[in-house]
């Protein structure tokens, strides 16, 4: 049975909106899907609703007022709300504190407050409407917050429904579209989250809904009627959520609900596999993806050995093809530690998954390049021996490419290397077969790298495969520089002087070719001795040349 870590339950204190925002989009309601002759009427107000066989009168165009087009004003932030139904009775009453009433009556007023609070308010169109109101919900809020958490016994089984439907109330809904569907894709460091505008209320709700999960009192056989899988199906949509602070708390919420209900377990599983497949190879854009690894992250920590099946798969198959989204800086370490907690919990998974990590190396992009020789340290650093033996050769084949980039931080990041010391040891127990990998790429860029900090970076390296095996050292230099001074071993050394020798090879080949068409299309002339030898006729020869010189120059430099 696996066991599971807990995760720290964030503070309503932690989180602050960054500035003010602009309100985002309103809801669109049913009034303005009005069509048909009414349309037409507001434009022409002399067309009539009745059938007629006459014409209808002209309209006037002079009388129709086109309004000005609006300018409209570029935000560099968008605080939006949620589609939410806002209630049509709005008007609360503020009802008496719980501790100033009896014991008795404690429940019933709990529950009261409890469906006061599924009052929804409008915090976008109008953001100062129904302000005493607002402010009813939220100290009913905040009172019951610590209504649950210093009292005991508070928890009975009538409050359970009323305490599940208030939280899906107000969190259940349809959420606003993504601020920049199309457009480049989001930096968390440089750009600004869109934030909930009814947030004031929303975090009460979560930190209210978290108290009553971490109670003393909460019982999950009760709770489990109420909490099922539909509930978690729609709480996992609201990790796609754009406010950063609610996806912290979504997170601390569905952490305490897997703890939990253990029934629901393998349910969340499968659902976030499903978020994780439509990411991956659909949507590609997920805001809560973060979150949910960090959860997994938790979760795979507590995995029972030795690991079943279908947590492998979920290895395999789920996370390393996230490797390959092109937004992995967003989430990439929560899943490099998912990885390495696997490879902590079995070794034997190694091999596929550093041959995976290869497979998805990227080709052009150096930042997520520095990624994942950052993840690929973090494997060697918990690597057996015996398995570091399976992929030590096509490993150290990409890092001698990597020492060879000319992004400097690239070559520097795979250098780092040398600088681990577990690292060092897994090589000087293979340096056999490492250092003749290694060798040619250090050794040549130590000379012709731009940067002066890589030269340094070399030199070390290159120190300690010395100080490491001496004899081994000067093999591999005695047999680079005979590579080096013997041109024609040089020439078939390397994949750059292959394709040149094959393009000298189309070269010659076509250049022969467009001679021969060049001869085979040539009007025939007759002789110069046969020819009448008239004074017009020896001028036109003089002047004629029959071979272009440069198509002749051209076929003697190549051969």
């Amino acid at each position: 049975m696996e066991t599971l870590p807990t995760l720290s339950c964030p503070s309503g204190d932690e989180f602050r909106a960054r500035g003010s925002g602009c309100p985002g989009s309103r809801a669109r309601s049913g009034s303005s899907r009005n069509t048909g002759s009414g349309f037409f009427q507001l434009l022409l107000p002399g067309v009539s609703n009745k059938k007629s066989n006459s014409a209808p009168p002209p309209a006037q165009l002079s009388k129709i007022k086109v309004p000005a087009p609006q300018t409209v004003l570029k935000k560099e932030k968008r605080q939006s709300s949620s589609r939410f139904n806002v209630s049509n009775n709005r008007e609360l009453q503020k009802l008496p504190a719980l501790k100033d009433v009896p014991p008795a009556d404690q429940e019933k007023l709990f529950i009261q407050k409890l469906r006061q609070c599924c009052v929804l308010f409008d915090f976008v169109s109008d953001p100062l409407s129904d302000l005493k109101w607002k402010e009813v919900k939220r100290a009913a809020l905040s009172e019951m917050v610590e209504y649950i958490t210093h009292n005991r016994n508070v928890i009975t089984e009538p409050i359970y429904p009323e305490v599940v439907h208030m939280f899906a109330v107000n969190m259940f809904r349809t959420l606003p579209p993504s601020s920049n569907p199309t457009g480049a894709e989001f930096d968390p460091e440089e750009d600004e989250p869109t934030l909930e505008a009814a947030w004031p209320h929303l975090q009460l709700v979560y930190e209210f809904f978290l108290r009553f999960l971490e109670s003393p009192d909460f019982q999950p056989n009760i709770a489990k009627k109420y909490i099922d899988q539909k509930f978690v199906l729609q709480l996992l949509e609201l990790f796609d959520s754009e406010d950063p602070r609610e996806r912290d708390f979504l997170k601390t919420t569905l952490h305490r609900i897997y703890g939990k209900f253990l029934g629901l377990r393998a349910y969340i599983r499968k659902q976030i596999n499903n978020i994780f497949y439509r990411f991956i190879y659909e949507t590609e854009h997920h805001n809560g993806i973060a979150e949910l690894l960090e959860i997994l992250g938790s979760i795979i920590n507590g995995f029972a050995l030795p690991l079943k099946e279908e947590h492998k798969i979920f290895l395999l198959k789920v996370l390393l093809p996230l490797h390959k989204v092109k937004s992995l800086s967003v989430y990439h370490p929560q899943l490099a530690y998912c990885v390495v907690q696997f490879l902590e919990k079995d070794s034997t998974l190694t091999e596929p998954v550093v041959m995976a990590l290869l497979k998805y190396w990227p080709k052009t992009h150096s930042p997520k390049e520095v990624m994942f020789l950052n993840e690929l340290e973090e494997i060697l650093d918990v690597i057996e021996p015996s398995e570091f033996v399976k992929v030590m050769e096509p490993l150290f084949r990409q890092l001698a490419k990597c020492v060879s980039s000319p992004h400097f931080q690239v070559a520097e990041r795979a250098l780092y290397y040398w600088n681990n010391e577990y690292i060092m040891s897994l090589i000087s127990d293979n340096a056999g077969k490492i250092l003749p990998i290694m060798f040619p790429s250090l050794y040549r860029n130590s000379k012709t790298h731009w940067n002066k900090t890589i030269h340094g970076l070399i030199y070390n390296a290159l120190k300690l495969f010395m100080e490491m095996n001496q004899k081994l050292f000067d093999d591999c230099t005695q047999q680079f520089k005979a590579e080096k001074l013997n041109p024609v071993a040089m020439e078939t050394d390397g994949p750059l002087i292959e394709d040149l020798q094959m393009l000298k090879k189309t070269v010659k080949e076509e250049a022969c070719q467009a001679q021969k068409d060049q001869k085979k299309d040539r009007p025939l002339v007759r002789r110069k001795s046969e020819l009448p030898q008239d004074i017009y006729t020896m001028k036109a020869l003089e002047s004629h040349c029959r071979v272009p010189k440069s198509k002749v120059a051209v076929q003697e430099a190549l051969v």
